[in-house]
This record gives C-alpha cells, sequence and structure tokens, in this order.
C-alpha cells in the first residue's frame, strides 16, 4: 500500500515536473507543438535520417548563436557574425591552398581572424563607445569585402583533411551535429559556472551597476565580443566543411538566423536572461520549420511568410508566459500558477493551429501522382528562374508530375539543405539549379547514394553525379555578347562591365565568354568591372557612380538583363543613342527595352524551354529510360531587328 503510495506520488511528481518545464520555457512547448504538426501532415518527417538532417541544418545557426547569446545576455548585439564566419573560412581555405600553409597552421589563422574581428568589435563598443550596431554593422560590411577580396568573388576549395567535418562518425552520427553539442555544452558552462559568465549577466541586468561594483566593464566586453568571434569562425569552418569549398558569399544574413534564435529560446534584447539550452531550442525551431515546409510543399513565396508568422507566435507564447506569473510557485497551485498554465496551453494550440492551418491550405495535399520530383532553384528573385520554374510546372502539370519547388535565396547551405530534405523524403527525381557548382556537390552525392537521379539546369554540378545537364552555353553567349557591342561600336570604344553575383558559376562563365570574345577586338578598352549581383536597383546605383568617373563610356556590358536596365535606367536618355547596352537572358522586361531600342541587345536563353527539358529528362531517368548527359538549349543574340520574330 505503501509502495503505491509512493510510487503514485512519484508518478504525479513527474508529471508536475514535466508540466512545469513546459511552464518555464515556452520555446520548447512550440518546439514540441511544431514537431508533433509536422509529424501528423508528413510521413516523411519524423524519420531517422529526417531527425538528423534537422541537426545538420540547425548545427551552423547555433554555433552561431551560442556566441550571440554571450553578446545579447550582456545587453548588445552582434551583426557580423555571418560575415565573420564567411571571412574565417575562406582565410583557411585560401592559406591551405594558394599560399600552401599547413592546415593546423591555417586552422589556427582562422580562428585567430574571428577573434580579431570579435576584439576589433569590443575595442569599438568599449573604447571607442560605438554603438554595438553600429560597430558591428562596419564589420558585417568588412568582413564580407575582405572575404571578397581573398577570393577575388570565386568559391575556394577546402583542404580534405578538414571537410570530414561535414561527414558522419559511424556512418550515421553527422559531425556538425557532434560540433554543436560540444559548443552548446561550452557555452553552457561559460554562461553558468565561470566568473566571466556571471559578468555578462550582470552588465547585461545593469552595465552601471556591474561598474560600481567593481567589474571591468570594458575588458569583460572585449572577452564577450572574442567569444562571439571565435564561434562564428568555428561556425565558418562548419559550414565550408559541409559545402566543401569556401563561400565568400556564405552565411549571408546568418546573422539575423542567430539573433532570431536566441530570442526565440527566451533570452531579451534587453539583456540579464538567456540560456544556452534556449539558444538550442530557437535554432531548432527554425530548421524545423524550413525542414517542414519543404517536404510539406508550400510555395517558396510562402515559406518565409509561415516561418516569420511562427517565429513571431513562439516569442509571444513565451512573453505572455513570463508575464502571466511572477512567483516561482507550482502551477495549478495558485490562481496565477493556474492562470500562467492557461495562457501558456492556450498560445500553445494558437501555435499549432497557425502551423497546421497555415501549412495545409498552403500545402493542398498530395495528388495521384505516379512520380514526384524536386526542383531546387538558386533564386526567384530574378524573372530569369521564375521563367525556369513556369516552364516546368507547366511541363510537370502536362506529364501528371508532382513538382515541389524551393528557392535557395542564393545560398549555397540553405540550397544543400534543401536537397538533403529532397533527399530524405524519397523523390524520384531531383532537379538542381546549383547557387554554386562546387558547393551543391556534396549534396548531390548524398542523392546519389540514396540512388535518386540528378538532372542539372543551367549550371553544372561539380565533384558529384548528375544523368543530365539542361543548360545554355553561358561562355559562348558572352562571345557573343562581346562580338554584338564590339561591332555595334565599329570595333573601337570605352566600355564598362557590370558583373553578376560573385562566386557564381554563370557570372564567372559568361564574363570569361566575353573576355575571351574581346581579344578579337583590340580596340575596345575595358574602363571599369564592378559587381551588382545580377540586381537591377544595384545595376542603376553602379551605372551611376561609374558615369561620374567615365563619363566618356561609349559601351555597357552586363551579365543580366536586370542590371541591364538599372544601366539603361541611370544612362537616360544617352541609353541606344551615344551609350550601347547589351544584356543577357533575354526576359521579358528586356525583350522589349531591345524592341524600345533603349537596350541595343541580349543574348537571349529560353528558360521556359530550360525548365520544360529538364523536367522530361528528370521524369525519364527517374523510370529509367535513356537520357543524354548534355542537353543544350541554343542562346541567340536578340536586337530591334529580329525581336519580333523571337518567341523564347
Amino acid at each position: 500500500m505503501a509502495t503505491d503510495t509512493l510510487k503514485g506520488r512519484a508518478g504525479a511528481g513527474s508529471a508536475a515536473g514535466v508540466r512545469r518545464l513546459l511552464l518555464d520555457n515556452g520555446a520548447l512547448t512550440a518546439l514540441i507543438v511544431l514537431v508533433i504538426a509536422m509529424s501528423a501532415l508528413s510521413g516523411d518527417f519524423l524519420t531517422t535520417d529526417n531527425l538528423l538532417n534537422i541537426g545538420v541544418q540547425a548545427a551552423v545557426t547555433a554555433i552561431l548563436a551560442f556566441g550571440v547569446t554571450f553578446v545579447i545576455v550582456s545587453a548588445g548585439i552582434d551583426l557580423s557574425v555571418g560575415s565573420v564566419a564567411a571571412l574565417s573560412a575562406t582565410v583557411l581555405a585560401w592559406s591551405a591552398t594558394s599560399a600552401g600553409v599547413p592546415v593546423v597552421l591555417a586552422v589556427l589563422l582562422s580562428i585567430a581572424t574571428g577573434l580579431a574581428c570579435g576584439l576589433v568589435n569590443g575595442i569599438l563598443i568599449s573604447y571607442g563607445k560605438l554603438p554595438p550596431f553600429i560597430a558591428t554593422l562596419a564589420m558585417l560590411s568588412v568582413g564580407r569585402g575582405l572575404s571578397l577580396v581573398i577570393s577575388q568573388g570565386s568559391p575556394i576549395a577546402f583542404p580534405d583533411s578538414i571537410s570530414h567535418l561535414g561527414d558522419t562518425l559511424g556512418g550515421w552520427l553527422p559531425v556538425p551535429v557532434l560540433v554543436m553539442v560540444v559548443v552548446g555544452l561550452i557555452t553552457a558552462f561559460v554562461l553558468g559556472r565561470t566568473y566571466i559568465g556571471r559578468s555578462m549577466y550582470a552588465i547585461g541586468g545593469n552595465e552601471e551597476a556591474a561598474r560600481l561594483s567593481g567589474l571591468r566593464v570594458k575588458r569583460q566586453k572585449l572577452a564577450i565580443y572574442a567569444l562571439s568571434g571565435l564561434f562564428a569562425a568555428a561556425a565558418g569552418i562548419v559550414l565550408a566543411a559541409r559545402l566543401s569549398s569556401a563561400q565568400p558569399q556564405a552565411a549571408n544574413g546568418y546573422e539575423l538566423d542567430a539573433i532570431a534564435a536566441v530570442v526565440i529560446g527566451g533570452a531579451s534584447l534587453a539583456g540579464g536572461t538567456g540560456k544556452a539550452s534556449g539558444t538550442l531550442i530557437g535554432a531548432l525551431i527554425l530548421a524545423v520549420l524550413r525542414n517542414g515546409l519543404n517536404l510539406l510543399s508550400v510555395s517558396a513565396f510562402w515559406q518565409q511568410v509561415v516561418i516569420g508568422v511562427v517565429i513571431a507566435l513562439a516569442v509571444l507564447l513565451d512573453t505572455v508566459r513570463r508575464k502571466a506569473g511572477a512567483t516561482p510557485v507550482a502551477a495549478g497551485t495558485s490562481p496565477g500558477g493556474k492562470g500562467r498554465q492557461t495562457v501558456t496551453y492556450l498560445l500553445a494550440a494558437v501555435v499549432a493551429a497557425a502551423v497546421v492551418g497555415g501549412v495545409s491550405l498552403l500545402h493542398g495535399g498530395s495528388s495521384a501522382t505516379t512520380q514526384k520530383v524536386g526542383l531546387s532553384l538558386s533564386t526567384l528573385n530574378n524573372p530569369f528562374f521564375v521563367q525556369i520554374k513556369s516552364g516546368a510546372q507547366a511541363e510537370a502539370k502536362r506529364l501528371g508530375v508532382e513538382l515541389t519547388v524551393t528557392d535557395a535565396q542564393n545560398d549555397a547551405s540553405q540550397q544543400a539543405n534543401q536537397l538533403q530534405n529532397f533527399t530524405s523524403s524519397g523523390l524520384g527525381s531531383i532537379i538542381v539549379n546549383p547557387v554554386d557548382s562546387d558547393a551543391a556537390g556534396p549534396a548531390v552525392r548524398a542523392a546519389n547514394k540514396a540512388g535518386i537521379p540528378v538532372v542539372g539546369v543551367d549550371r553544372a554540378v561539380n565533384k558529384a553525379q548528375t544523368v543530365a545537364l539542361v543548360a545554355s552555353d553561358n561562355v559562348e553567349g558572352g562571345r557573343l555578347a562581346a562580338q554584338a557591342l564590339a561591332e555595334k561600336l565599329g570595333g573601337k570604344g570605352r566600355i564598362v562591365i557590370l558583373q553578376g553575383q560573385a562566386g557564381t558559376s554563370a557570372s564567372r562563365e559568361r564574363g570569361a565568354g566575353f573576355a575571351e570574345g574581346l581579344k578579337a577586338y583590340p580596340g575596345i578598352q575595358v574602363l571599369a568591372k564592378q559587381p551588382a549581383d545580377f540586381d537591377r536597383t544595384k545595376g542603376l546605383d553602379v551605372m551611376t557612380n561609374l558615369l561620374q568617373a567615365h563619363p566618356d563610356v561609349q559601351g555597357v556590358f552586363a551579365e543580366n538583363d536586370e542590371m541591364a536596365l538599372g544601366a539603361v535606367k541611370a544612362l537616360g536618355s544617352k541609353a541606344g543613342t551615344s551609350v550601347q547596352v547589351v544584356g543577357f537572358d533575354g526576359e521579358p522586361d528586356g525583350l522589349a527595352a531591345v524592341k524600345a531600342g533603349t537596350l541595343y541587345a541580349s543574348v537571349a536563353q529560353q528558360p521556359s524551354q530550360l525548365g520544360r527539358i529538364a523536367v522530361d529528362n528528370a521524369l525519364r531517368a527517374a523510370e529509367g529510360k535513356k537520357v543524354d548527359d548534355t542537353v543544350k538549349v541554343p542562346v541567340k543574340v536578340v536586337t530591334k531587328q529580329n525581336v519580333a520574330g523571337f518567341t523564347g
């Protein structure tokens, strides 16, 4: 009888402990609700392989966020961690390859780079009296710029001995997950068991009181930002190891994910609160959302909306939970405890309803198809790739194929995650338009290992097997652009070049083809080359600036139509008269400008055809049919004389 009573009390105590754990950690409640919702909506979610995928995809954000936790606990902010991660990885890859430095020393140089960046932030904030937002924003720009300078805008292959950090131990445990756990334990130890950790909470709670109590606040801040830089370097090395290359544009925007993870985990931007476990939960929430929405075939455009809403609800859940009861009494033993419990579970239900209802609405259920195909595009913030998507979707609908489209947002790491999600969900075939040809290799090799055929579209994948490549010839297109512009200028003239996003194969290949084509025209002088990131607004700004330095320019080559249209806007009445502009892609707005005479020519691809042919080849490969290794879709110089007959 007594034994039964003790067991009953133990069971009740355990239940009460679990209830208190959930009540005291709204982020954990939100994570559990998300996992349950995603598991109910997708049969592919709750599998061992996919859960390990989530861990890998959370690793880099979590490692960055652990460093940012130190800063936020001390009432600071660090916007530079993404750029510092990219710079540290670039330093390692460059020093170990181009400079011939031993790998061990290269790793130390990489870590020293992260520490140095953090120390500079700390000096500017502590001794220079700059606001943390401004100091770290400046470092964001400096770090990214140095990464591009060192790499010359191109990815650098990572040493094989370091690339093993992206592999698995024992064939199942991903090394990035192991590194994340180790760094998390270090963070927990520093915050909870060390003098500097206690100093962080004191500074964040009241910096002036901390100073008056004898803390050397300036020195402590130096150490805090140095730790953030150190963790950023570690994250950069892990990220580059996953991609087998150091990307100068890697971790772009990751500082916002890191800050979001810390805040979702229960830390306050006002300082004084935060813990390592909460940060880990915040990073996992972001990873679960992105993974689950990929598996559910949610539109790439809607994914960002859903993620933003759920992040806001998760933080609201924790905030209202804190305000619902200020006394640490056991839940349910007082009106405050009962009220807090009610509010917590009510908000958890709201989060669940938002995820389940929104995702179900957007997902719309699987159609009765015989094949499922995944399409990962480098970006959908460009009409060219939107046309690839449209062509692919039209062909998939015609063939009765279920097509899932994802947007990598020009982030090689995000694309690697999306390809891993495709692989774990067991699609019949995958189509990939790589952000970077080298960086896509490891994820495509994983698909190869799983027996899933992969088709490349527009850009090739290096160091991995694709059953087919459906692409235009970017190098030949660059040559044609050089020939068209040079002949329009009569073989002599002064020109400028607007380059695409640094590190992308399209920019490198088009630029190389254009340079090769100009060799036949020694009278053409290149006054300047400047990147405008394939963006119309940046094309406008860069061209406006170049006109100040080179008002006598006679020709412009832009590596895509978006930048060309920006240049046309900057040139005003000069476009098509005293200055000839040549673009690339043959997108609708570009062809309209050719017809109007403001854009002299566009080297037109046929993006809809690329998408259509890619889907057709992917389906054939999934069915075991033979496909051609390379399918070249012709490019054509479109001018005012032939634009009316060009169908694209």
